[in-house]
Parts: C-alpha cells; structure tokens; sequence
C-alpha cells in the first residue's frame, strides 16, 4: 500500500502540462493550456490544463483530476499502477507501507478472487475453441449469431460443459481453495460445477477485471432457466454494474450518450457492427449504482425497447429513478418483432444508426403517447395520467426543464397549463418532505448503531403520507438547496484558500471553521459537509487547509469535488495588464479570500436564519390551529429576534430578503 504521503509526493512532483502534452498538444490560453479533450468529440477546444492548480478539466464531458486521475482514463490504469508510473517517471522511491492483518486479509481475499474469476474465464474460452463439444456446439451457436473470432475473444466468451464437476475438479487441481470457487459461485455447495452445458458471458467491471459470469442454456428445459448469473461476492455487485461498460466507456464519452439495451447478445452484436458506446442492463430495472455509472461518463442516455408493450409499460415505470439524476433520457421503439441484435442484422448498421437517431424519442413525451393512447376517451383514466406524467416531470431537478415539459404536456393533453403547474408542484414539494425524511431517518439510525443519542425528528408540517395543499405556491428555490448553495461556497473558498491569510494572526479556514464550529456535524449536504469536517480536524491538528491535501485525497469522491470546486469559468487576464486594463475595485481572484470568505460566512449564517424563521414560522400555524395562544407568544418573540438577525446579515451582504414569515 502506498502512503498518503508518498501520494501527496508524487502527485506534487508530477507536472500535470508535460502528462497531458504527451498525450496531444496544448495551447496557451491566459494562466492556463487548452486543447481538444481526448475523451470526446470535439471541434471546439475545451479541454482545460491549469499548471498552477495541477489540475485538468474537460467543461465539455465533465472530466476532471489530477496527472494520476488522466492516466486512470486515458491508459486504463488502476490507481496505483498511475500513482507508480509517475513516481518512476519522476525519480520518487515509494516506501509500501505495512498492512495491517485484517487490511492484507481483505486485499488477499480481493486479489484471489479476480485470479479464479480471470482462470475461469480462461477454462471456458479453452472449452469453447480447444474441444471438440465446445467447438460443436458453443462455438457454433455464437457464429451463428454472427460472433466473428474477434469478438468472441475480445469479450471473453466462452462454454461450460455438461460435466458434473469438470472445472471444480481441474481448479481444485491446480491449487484453488474450495471454498473461494464456492463463495464465487463457481462450484455448488455440493461441490459439482455450478456453469453446466451452457454459453459463457464474461462480466467484466470499469476497469477490465473479470468480476462475475452468465451462462445461457441452448436446450429447452421446462425446470431450468434460460439464464443463471454467479452471485453478489466482494467484487461483484450487479446493482453496480452495467454490461460493456469497459469496452464502451471511451466510445461513450466521445458520442456524448450512452446507448441502453437489454441483452448481452445486443451489446456485442452492436460493438461488433461499429456503435461502441453501448451497454446492458442485463433484463433488470436500472438502480441508482447503474445509473451513476452512467453519469460518469455522459448526462445523455438513449434506450431501445422492441416492440413487446406490457414489456415495455414494465420497463418505464423504473426510469423517474433517471430523470431525478438529472439526466436526458431518449426512448427508441424497434419494429415489432425486432431486437437490437435482429434489426441491425436485417438493416445493416448505417440504416440502424439513423433509424435510432430519427426515431429517439424524450422520455417523457414518450410515455404520454403511451398513457393517451391507452386511456382513449375515458376521463377516469386521462385522470390517472395526468398523474402519472406530473409525478415523472416532478422528479427533474431543473425547473427551467419542468417548466418546458410542463407546457408541452399540457398543449398535447389539451389541460390548462396552470393546473398541471399546480399538481406538479404537490409532488415536488412532496419528494423534497420524503428527502428530508429519509436522511433525518439516516441520522437516526446512524446515531443508534454508533450508541449515539437520537436527534427528535424535525418538525415538518406535512408528511410525505400527507396531501399538500391542493394548489402550494410554486418553491423557487427549496431551502435545502439554497443551504447545499452555501455549504458548496464555504468547502470552495476553505479549499481553494483555506491557506491564506485572513489577517496577521488568523487563516482563512481558522476565520470560517471558527465561526461555525457549533454546527460543524449539521450540514445537509453529506459531500460538502464532509469537506468542512477534515478541513476542522485539520485546523485542530495545527495542519494546513491546502488544496494540493484534497486533490490527492483517497476518497475519490472527495478528491472530485475538490477539482470541481477549483475550477472557475472565469479568470483573470494577464492581457488585461497589458492594454493598461486595471482592475481598480476588485483584487485578483488569489487576493480575493477574505471579502471571499466573509460575504460566504454572512450568506451561510443567513441561510441559516431563514430556515429557522420557516420552522418557527409552521410552529405558529400549528400552535394557532391547536389555540395554544400562551406558546405562540414565545415563539413570536424568538421569531422578531431572527427577524432582526436576518434583516441586519442582509443589511451586511445588501440583500434584499422577499421571504415571508
């Protein structure tokens, strides 16, 4: 295992414009490089290198890190296959540090695991190209289905034979443990072979490793199914992972959409015809694992259906899931009768790629058309719809997208649009309640398992088992939102700044983690919060808030949000200097922290207030409705004190607060 502080070593060393220019060439644009991102399609550079922060970010994919972080995507490597690249290139002797027994025990359990899988995998293709039943008859069934030899290979297919125990006898042999080939469901508890007389799909994780296999019969048999997967182990989680996705990643980033089928046999018949960025979901529902794998790489998805409609109805009422990612989801209806696999068979894959453009449908106009058709001239049923299609536009987060969905819906429906602006609004203020539950439920069951006293329930004043106000007025902005807005700010400006002086004595992060350190454990966003927490326990520790200490971070999540974070669409121009351009009232973004930091710290704190007046502001409502006259007194007291507060934190930021309450 390498150190942290090796990695902070290398990734320091490491000159992020000569990784990156041995890649492709870069031109300087202000303090920073450009050139054309290597991970998609681009005829406007906007594939960002800031040798300064030692960071890159493509703003038109997402794509962003450090040198290790480039070398990851661009060369497929492992974290510490890139962090040991650099450290050679760069002369850095790295120093393994020694595990601890439970550490190496589950790193050795790890490492076996992806042996036996990459031995089976090996044992199957032998089967399938070296006997003469794998040749007769799973070789012949996947040239059958078009599969050239290259395929075949490159997706590691292979055959199981109708042995009872031929492979758990040979890797028994060849010195596997029992009981691993067991745990990875390769052998029965019986000890017989779990694969028998069946085609092999190898299932591979983001990085190429052999993590699970399926295997599909090619007899019909009444009892058993037509497909058996291995099981959920240490390194394979199905709800993580996306069929193709190592071999359509890059191909996906470059098209800028992520293309959805159903079958293994329609990925590989897709790849194998030229449309690359294509990937299963191997016939379930999309969770929200698969979904992020997704996002990682494109916000666009496009996903083929055949024609089988109560298959369809079925496979819809999943993808809300999707539009709460924010993503845009395209459907495309094949021919009845065809799938992706016999289309492109049939057409040829020019006609199927302008088939699949032309017909791509939104998702949301999509499923309308379904529901009208199926409800016809019953007002009971276009009742139901019209629920329905509210429900689904009330899970996307952006409400310039609602408002739009929300307009066309109602011009094809022939509805009033302020009445289907009305009930889109009851689920949305809805869905924000259940949020809140969810994570205060989170909280609460935290706390228990860590023997934690249990936070009370904040006071909400609906439910969501509850019905809205039949017409709320629409939320411009929910307060979760405007507080995660805030907490975004502060991670940012401790980050990027954090140390910086804010005056003789104090940092910018003493400044900030000082003035909020009774609520240090109260953040809503967990991400942001996170942040803030190790920029405090650094503080305590007398250590320095840098961001060269959060882009290297082993949390990749926080390493991540760190780059985001860094990056600014604006900079200042050197240029501007040299016209006589000067910027007499406003300092260079690096000598900006303290105004930075102090109209942060005021827009946080009123924030704050302005949640509270709203909490104090429903325990009026109720306390009103219950006439408890004597407890509203001393509400309305503490709430002309936040009032106060509120008006002057404004006064300070020259802010203008239209909230009521």
């Amino acid at each position: 295992m390498i150190p942290q502080h090796t990695v902070q070593q290398i990734l320091e060393a490491a000159k992020i414009e000569d990784i990156i220019q041995d890649y492709l060439s870069l031109r300087k644009r202000g303090v920073n490089l450009i050139g054309l991102c290597p991970f998609h399609n681009e005829k406007t550079p906007s594939f960002t290198v800031s040798p300064t922060k030692n960071i890159f970010k493509c703003f038109g994919c997402g794509v962003a890190g450090d040198a290790a972080k480039f070398l990851m995507e661009h060369e497929n490597f492992t974290y510490p296959e890139a962090l040991r690249y650099l450290a050679k290139r760069y002369g850095i002797e790295i120093e393994e540090v020694e595990l601890t027994p439970e550490m190496r025990a589950e790193q050795q359990l790890q490492d076996s695991l992806y042996i036996i899988n990459n031995y089976a995998k090996e044992y199957f293709e032998n089967t399938l190209f070296h006997t003469d039943i794998g040749k007769s008859v799973g070789l012949s069934y996947f040239k059958e289905r078009g599969f050239r030899e290259e395929t075949i290979k490159k997706f590691g297919l292979g055959y199981a034979p109708d042995q009872r125990d031929a492979f758990t006898k040979k890797a028994i042999a060849d010195g596997y443990k029992p009981e691993l080939l067991k745990q990875l469901g390769l052998t029965t508890q019986y000890d017989r072979d779990f694969f028998r007389n069946r085609v092999m799909f190898t299932i591979h994780n983001q990085s190429g490793k052999v993590v699970a296999f399926a295997g599909r019969i090619l007899v019909k048999n009444a009892k058993a199914p037509k497909y058996i997967n291995s099981p959920e182990t240490e390194i394979y989680h199905k709800s993580r992972i996306l069929y193709g996705t190592y071999f359509a990643k890059k191909a996906i980033r470059q098209n800028d959409e992520c293309i959805l089928v159903e079958g293994y046999t329609d990925v590989i018949s897709l790849h194998q015809g030229g449309i690359e960025n294509v990937v299963a979901s191997s016939g379930t529902s999309l969770t929200e694992g698969q979904i992020g794998v997704i996002k990682r790489f494109t916000p666009n998805i496009k996903i083929i259906y055949d024609g089988d409609a109560a298959g369809i109805k079925a496979a819809i009422r999943g993808l809300d899931m999707v539009l709460e990612q924010d993503m845009n989801v395209k459907v495309v209806l094949l021919p009845d009768g065809e799938d992706p696999d016999s289309y492109l068979k049939k057409v040829g894959t020019a006609a199927f790629k302008e088939y699949i453009t032309s017909q791509a449908k939104d998702f949301i106009l999509f499923k309308l058309d379904l529901l009208l058709s199926e409800a016809g001239a019953d007002p009971v049923k276009k009742a139901g719809l019209v629920k329905d299609i509210v429900m689904s536009i009330a899970k996307i987060p952006d409400p310039l997208k609602r408002s739009l969905y929300i307009k066309e819906c109602a011009r094809l429906m022939e509805m009033d649009e302020q009445m289907l602006v009305s009930e889109t609004n009851k689920y949305v203020l809805l869905y924000i309640r259940k949020k809140k539950q969810d994570y205060e439920r989170k909280k609460r069951q935290d706390a228990r398992a860590q023997g934690l006293p249990v936070p009370p329930p904040s006071e909400m004043p609906a439910g969501p088992h509850t019905e809205p106000d039949p017409t709320p007025e629409p939320p411009a902005q929910p307060a979760a939102a405007g507080a995660e807005y805030q907490e975004k700010d502060i991670a940012r400006i401790l980050i990027a700044g954090g140390d910086q002086p804010f005056d003789e004595e104090t940092t910018i992060a003493e400044y900030l983690l000082s003035n909020i350190e009774e609520i240090i454990d109260e953040f809503d966003h967990d991400l942001y919060g996170a942040i803030i927490r190790e920029c405090y326990d650094l503080v305590l520790k007398k250590q320095k808030v840098t961001a060269k200490y959060f882009i290297a971070h082993p949390n990749h999540e926080i390493s991540a949000a760190a780059i985001d974070l860094l990056h600014s669409p604006f900079e200042y121009s050197p240029g501007w200097e040299k016209h006589e351009i000067y910027l007499n009232t406003q300092k260079m973004p690096e000598l900006n922290f303290k105004m930075d930091s102090q109209s942060a710290l005021f827009r946080f704190k009123l924030q704050k207030v302005i949640r509270l007046c709203e909490k104090n502001q429903e325990k009026l409502k109720t306390l009103q409705a219950e006439k408890e006259f004597d407890k509203m007194v001393k509400i309305l007291k503490v709430q002309q004190r936040l009032h106060e507060i509120r008006n002057e934190l404004a006064d300070s930021l020259g802010t203008v607060v239209l909230k009521g309450g």
